[in-house]
């Protein structure tokens, strides 16, 4: 790969990434003329289109897909490499893709402060998505998400404990509605949906107690895509909610949100930051666990 191709394919990689030209120029800081530019000497060199333009948007022809998905491995490794290269001089620099869901953002955004203050040179990119998504082919170092869904060729570190799914909704809408005694008793109720971002489906809400499992498909005036827009709903009345989201604790330690059937609320797996085994962690990503050790936020190495 020759150093134009390099920097040609990242910018490729950049807009696919970004959904727009000005968007992807802001992240790499040039002009959206001079990517355009930069893009039409790509394709008139492969002799291919790699790009779909209209006005308002641009995406990858079947073409782009395939390049993409062949070179971003390889453009990951180098970066890497470099990061290394750096880091041996004693000085950890570059930048920290991760991918998060919406909830691990609020876990992780009070301690960005110090991790910035302990590594000054490392420029941490954060992009907040709840779909389940190819960490490799997004060119994302690491992701976290929800332990239960990790893959299995993927190295997992937990982030703090598990979690308890949790039922509420305001004391004013229990008064007016009555409590549930029993998961069935859900079908009497509002209840707030909550649609899956990788399929659309929506989720039906998972109960257990001792040996007895329920999953209740639920109906109710809203559906969302988003826990915190759920919880934020049941605050006003809305309905019920059902999930977890670090974020209701305090409403739920002072009354403004009220726990129902928390006998049938099932614990599941927590977050995890994860990577692939496949690829040489970048000095920025090491630097990065290390903080997260040093917080208390990952538990300490074995043996350490």
């Amino acid at each position: 790969m020759r150093g134009r191709d390099f920097v040609d394919l990242s910018a490729l990689a950049a807009i696919v990434k970004h959904g727009t030209f000005a968007r992807a120029a802001a992240h790499l800081r040039v002009s959206p003329s001079a990517l355009s530019q930069t893009i039409r000497g790509l394709e008139e060199r492969l002799g291919v289109r790699l790009l779909d333009r209209t006005t308002r948007s641009v995406a990858p022809t079947d073409a782009g897909v395939r390049l993409l998905a062949r070179v971003q491995p390889a453009m990951a490794e180098i970066e890497a490499a470099v990061s290394a290269a750096t880091s041996a001089r004693g000085r950890v620099a570059g930048r920290l893709r991760l991918n998060l869901p919406r909830m691990a953002g609020w876990l992780i955004a009070p301690v960005l402060g110090r991790f910035h203050d302990a590594h000054p040179d490392i420029l941490v990119d954060l992009t907040l998505e709840d779909a389940v998504i190819d960490i490799v082919k997004g060119g994302f170092e690491a992701g976290v998400r929800l332990g239960e869904r990790l893959e299995k060729d993927m190295v997992a570190l937990k982030i703090g404990g598990d979690y308890e799914m949790m039922a509420v909704s305001s004391p004013g809408y229990f008064a007016r509605h009555g409590l549930p005694a029993h998961p069935r008793d859900l079908h009497r109720h509002r209840c707030i949906n909550w649609r899956w971002p990788s399929d659309q489906s929506l989720y039906r809400w998972e109960f257990e107690r001792g040996r007895h499992k329920l999953e209740i498909a639920v109906e109710g005036p809203l559906i969302v895509n988003d826990f915190d827009l759920a919880f934020r709903a049941a605050l006003g009345g809305a309905g019920i909610a059902y999930g977890y989201d670090p974020r209701i604790e305090p409403a739920i330690a002072d009354g403004a949100l009220q726990r129902v059937l928390e006998a049938w609320s099932p614990s599941f797996a927590g977050l995890s930051l994860y990577y692939t085994s496949r690829r040489q962690l970048t000095a920025p990503l090491k630097a990065f666990i290390a903080f997260l050790r040093s917080e208390g936020l990952i538990p300490a190495a074995r043996g350490a």
